[in-house]
């Protein structure tokens, strides 16, 4: 039972990563509005800025997780040797 309820909090699909990052930037966009309403000038659009980096670096880490080939990324510089 505990098994299939905690398949649905498994991103499986490129398709539901896009749409729980779009959900995450909305909400984002939404405090970072509040915090320009209660803090206006250079305070609150650092934080608004603050909430919309936040989905930007939490959504590259749920694309890349997502995608087929998973694996640690190399460069071909790394593999072949110097001379």
């Amino acid at each position: 039972m505990w098994k299939r309820i905690g398949r649905l909090f498994v991103i499986k699909t490129r398709f539901e990563a896009l749409v729980i990052i779009y959900a995450l930037a909305l909400g984002a966009v939404e405090r970072g509005l509040t915090y320009l309403e209660r803090m206006p000038g250079p305070s609150g659009w650092l934080l608004f800025a603050a909430c919309t980096g936040a989905v930007f670096m939490a959504g590259a880490k749920i694309l890349e997780t997502t995608r087929p080939d998973a694996g640690p990324r190399r460069r071909s510089s790394d593999l072949s040797p110097r001379p």
